[in-house]
């Protein structure tokens, strides 16, 4: 899924969380992940918590560790 998929608007204020319960099902599978910043990627999630997720995300070359705020993925799928 190209990253320029679907535009969105960019703003530095994470308001609304991810339920939790939604994004665990995605632990040990790719995810396409939209922040509400406007960036988007691939992921790998190793963790979803209660207020925060993590596991690798690739950035056009490798993959990277990292850890995202529930409150600022605007949206997610899972394959």
């Amino acid at each position: 899924m190209p990253e320029d998929l679907i535009n969105k608007d960019k703003s530095d204020v994470c308001t609304y969380a991810v339920d939790p319960g939604a994004l665990r099902p995605c632990v040990f599978k790719y995810v396409y992940i939209w922040l509400d910043n406007g960036n988007s990627f691939w992921a790998w999630l190793t963790y979803v918590g209660r207020k925060s997720a993590s596991g690798w995300r690739w950035n056009s070359q490798r993959w990277v560790y990292f850890g995202v705020d529930l409150n600022c993925i605007d949206y997610f799928e899972c394959y």
